[in-house]
């Protein structure tokens, strides 16, 4: 090996390969501490469940919705129109449900408006869940408990992407664990708008105001809880099952949209996420060289433990899928790097057959 090839790869390569390693590997092994907030069964909660067209499973989906051990709750779903093709599910279920009035904002933002003012305030609690979402039947009563403490103002979780189709299906599976690693740090948790619960005394006034003209309900919401300066609580035990049946082409195209709304909610989600997969990146790919020109020096092996500490917990959480969860997770650095040019140039997104742009960065 020549000589200055040699110096640059042990005086600068190497040590800055061994800082990144500390780095990420604190990083895999150290996470948040989960709260237990018990179930709380009595609550009154209105819970809106905004529909447009037919998701996948929907009858098991709505189902779920309606069979919660729950002492006091009304479940109001809002669709666009009478002619919608979810009508037709929500009355052989007997779900109540009203038409969408016209607003300013998306048209999910719209139902939960025309939701609350249909409710007139007759429940302490508000709770939006989306129409691709299986529950357990204790969802509610875990999801809402942590409001009965005044410091915090949303309770929300965030899902596990089942699997239903192939390989695209269970990337989206373990993209999904990005999300689920936010949710255990306080300083990167949001409310995630496919289950959540807020005082529904935050959306009254100048807040509903504020929020009847967004794009995105579940920011919208967590920029009220941060006005007001209250927590938001993680309750991984409401967590719903969302089943995906996402090929190649329907899996980017969600990817790209959600990071270009959590780009959207905070630049920081951007800077924050190039540093860190740009470091994985460049610690995985430094991993292969080195292990290439020094083989058989075998310690520098150890460079590839935060990518297998990660790939394990991928894999604990996939359940049957545990073979998938440890090599997907291999890939996903990549994926998600990606994700995030793509989402950082974004200036609109496609959702649900509408086009929403993303332009609007004020508080309340």
């Amino acid at each position: 090996m020549p000589p200055l090839i040699h110096d640059f790869l042990f005086y600068f390569f190497i040590p800055l390969n061994i800082l990144i390693f500390v780095g990420l590997l604190y990083i895999s092994l150290v996470r948040g501490r989960n709260e237990s907030y018990g179930l709380d069964t009595e609550t009154p909660a209105l819970v809106i469940l905004p529909c447009r067209g037919i998701d996948h499973g929907m009858e098991r989906n709505i189902r779920s919705l309606k069979d919660q051990k729950h002492g006091n709750f009304r479940l109001l779903a809002v669709v666009d129109s009478d002619d919608d093709p979810a009508v037709r599910l929500l009355n052989e279920a007997g779900i109540e449900h009203i038409k969408s009035k016209p607003g300013n904002g998306s048209g999910k933002v719209n139902a939960i408006v025309s939701a609350i003012e249909e409710d007139n305030g007759s429940h302490k609690v508000t709770v939006i869940v989306d129409s691709d979402t299986v529950v357990s039947d204790r969802w509610l009563s875990s999801l809402i408990a942590p409001l009965n403490d005044r410091s915090v103002g949303i309770s929300t979780t965030f899902p596990f992407f089942e699997p239903v189709g192939g390989l695209w299906s269970k990337v989206k599976m373990v993209w999904g664990y990005v999300g689920l690693g936010m949710m255990q740090s306080n300083l990167t948790r949001f409310g995630w708008g496919g289950s959540l619960a807020f005082r529904s005394e935050m959306l009254t006034g100048q807040d509903l105001d504020f929020f009847r003209s967004y794009v995105s309900d579940d920011i919208a919401i967590t920029k009220i809880c941060h006005k007001y300066g209250m927590k938001i609580a993680y309750v991984p035990e409401a967590a719903p099952f969302v089943p995906s049946p996402d090929g190649f082409s329907t899996f980017m195209e969600w990817a790209n949209r959600q990071t270009a709304l959590s780009i959207y909610a905070t630049r920081k989600v951007l800077s924050y996420g190039l540093l860190f997969y740009g470091a994985t990146l460049f610690e995985f790919l430094s991993s292969v060289v080195l292990t290439v020109i020094y083989w058989p020096f075998y310690p520098v092996l150890i460079l590839f433990l935060p990518s297998v500490i990660n790939a394990a917990r991928s894999s604990s959480r996939s359940g049957k899928y545990w073979k998938s969860g440890f090599l997907i997770q291999f890939m996903i650095p990549f994926v998600y790097f990606y994700n995030l040019i793509k989402g950082g140039r974004m200036r609109s997104i496609v959702w649900r057959g509408r086009e929403y742009r993303l332009d609007r960065t004020d508080d309340p």
